[in-house]
């Protein structure tokens, strides 16, 4: 053999081993690659300062403030001022609960469906978003069969379709069309300044940003990240390893930020308090003119992480998950009474509109029990617990302190009550599904409005309408029907006992599907979720369940 021929045997033999050990490790690791390309493509820099614009000098209108502070994946029971709190009732929101008596605490809240980012949009434009086609939330080609091949053989079967998963866009263009119009782009006429300070998660091209939807400016994460850095001496972590999403969010998630359309950057440190404090400067700077505050928090949505601060403050809680969920809680608990106080500060409590709300229920996946009591299901579905949700609103200047709403007010109504408050335009051309509720939160309507609620997500829906409510779920084909008056935590099914009822929704829910646009992407997995277990729960063959298309 020529000297030559060994040398190629010797280069090949190294390339066939690099290939090989290559091979290997992405066998086990390709899950990461979503991640890897996305720092390659799009690095993140240190921390630098935002220097938000600044207001006017004097006063310049009398119309009030509007602040939106929305909660990622905040369970009802997470919030002590509705009765229950974590804990067994031992951990406190006392900021929160001072915002509720302050104003209005709303009993009966909904936001508009069981996931985060249709439900966004729909809080955005005052429409259901299946009405323009944003009807799942954007995920990574490949997502889909992550989840099935970590539940191969699961019984109820995971339903994965590489047709539709091969199909997707990539996940920065999934975005809100620009077609729909925004609380911020209807109130801009009105000689409102627009902010958006968080999580996004509505488009991450440069045509889907914040500032191409009528915020001016924009503090935002498009999807999700990290609250700090895994290995961050100041952090404590609570890692699910019995959750296939949690493992993707930990393997991929960066710890960056993006000003307007700037390069990533990393935030300074734990992300809630950096949303909070920036969001104290947008108020300051903008005092004297009206502003529309757009404050979405990342928090308390997985990865589970806080600080330690915070964590050594609960050593009551004896559960690791909880303490580290909890601890997120009162990252957002302490975040509001510092708006709260920003506001005070500045001379503008009174004439400023808070809403606290969440974009959905708690996730079964985090495994706690006990998040959504006493709301049956989870994040995903569309019982109680994935869709009834915290809801406050402070308005001092037209609502007495210590009120109780219990009449059922959604995240939908808001883009209309904002609208009517600043007189602005509502648009002609497209039908809005929310109505105007600060008459009904003033006293000054009884009752409440009179639309229904609905949904649809893929081949999952409901209908709600004068406390009865019909979910339906094509792929088992089965219905439940609860009367909510009387049954508030759906515990019976009263299909075959209510016929003429049962039609009744049927149609109305029916009527409502006709209406919707084709989505604009489509799920490319079923996944069933249990109602009444969570993810690391014992299972059984006869717990009930629905599947969530995504």
């Amino acid at each position: 053999m020529t000297k030559r021929k060994k040398t190629t045997l010797q280069i090949l033999g190294i390339l066939a081993t690099l290939l090989l050990i290559f091979g290997i490790w992405f066998s086990q690791n390709w899950y990461r690659m979503p991640g890897i390309i996305a720092r390659w493509k799009n690095p993140i820099g240190e921390n630098q300062a935002v220097n938000w614009k600044q207001g006017p000098a004097t006063r310049t209108s009398d119309k009030p403030n509007v602040i939106v502070i929305l909660v990622d994946d905040l369970g009802f029971n997470e919030v002590s001022s509705y009765g229950g709190g974590m804990a067994k009732g031992k951990f406190k929101t006392p900021n929160i609960d001072q915002l509720a008596a302050d104003g209005v605490l709303c009993t009966n809240g909904y936001s508009t469906t069981a996931v985060c980012s249709p439900s966004r949009a729909s809080l955005l434009t005052g429409r259901y978003s299946s009405r323009f086609g944003y009807e799942f939330t954007p995920t990574a080609k490949g997502f889909g069969r992550f989840i099935a091949r970590f539940h191969d053989g699961a019984e109820p079967p995971y339903i994965y379709n590489k047709e539709v998963d091969d199909a997707l866009p990539p996940v920065e263009e999934m975005g809100l069309p620009t077609s729909e119009i925004t609380i911020a782009e209807m109130l801009k006429p009105q000689g409102y300044h627009s902010v958006h300070v968080g999580k996004w998660h509505l488009g991450g091209t440069e045509k889907f940003m914040p500032t191409k939807h009528g915020f001016d400016e924009s503090l935002w994460m498009e999807s999700g990240g990290m609250f700090l850095p895994e290995d961050d001496p100041n952090v404590v972590n609570a890692k699910l390893d019995f959750d296939p999403i949690d493992k993707f969010l930990w393997a991929n998630l960066p710890y960056a930020v993006k000003f307007n359309d700037s390069p990533r950057f990393h935030p300074k440190g734990f992300l809630t308090d950096y949303f909070t404090d920036e969001a104290v400067k947008v108020i300051e700077k903008n005092k004297n003119h009206p502003f529309f505050l757009y404050l979405a928090y990342w928090a308390v949505h997985t990865p589970l992480q806080a600080t330690k601060e915070d964590y050594d403050k609960l050593a009551y809680i004896e559960d690791h998950t909880e303490r580290v969920q909890a601890a997120m809680v009162l990252a957002v608990d302490r975040g509001v009474g510092k708006v709260r106080q920003a506001l005070k500060d500045n001379g503008i409590l009174d004439n400023t509109i808070i809403v606290f709300t969440s974009d959905n229920g708690a996730p079964g996946y985090v495994g706690l029990p006990d998040v959504n009591k006493p709301y049956r299901g989870w994040k995903l579905s569309l019982f109680e617990g994935g869709i009834h949700v915290p809801y406050i609103v402070s308005y001092p200047d037209s609502i007495a302190a210590g009120q109780v709403y219990e009449g059922r007010v959604s995240n939908v109504d808001l883009f209309s009550t904002f609208g009517a408050m600043a007189e602005a335009e509502l648009p002609t051309d497209r039908k809005l599904d929310g109505d105007n509720i600060l008459p009904f939160l003033m006293g000054k309507e009884e009752g409440e409005p009179k639309r229904a609620l609905f949904c649809r997500t893929g081949d999952y829906s409901y209908a709600l309408q004068g406390g009865w409510k019909l979910q339906a779920d094509n792929i088992q084909k089965k219905k439940w029907l609860f009367n909510l008056n009387n049954d508030p935590t759906e515990q019976n099914n009263l299909l075959e006992k209510e016929p003429k009822k049962t039609a009744e929704l049927s149609q109305l829910l029916e009527s409502f599907l006709i209406e919707q646009a084709e989505p604009i992407w489509e799920g490319a997995i079923h996944a069933p979720v249990r109602i009444d277990k969570t993810l690391n729960a014992t299972t059984s063959p006869t717990d009930e369940f629905i599947y969530w298309q995504n």
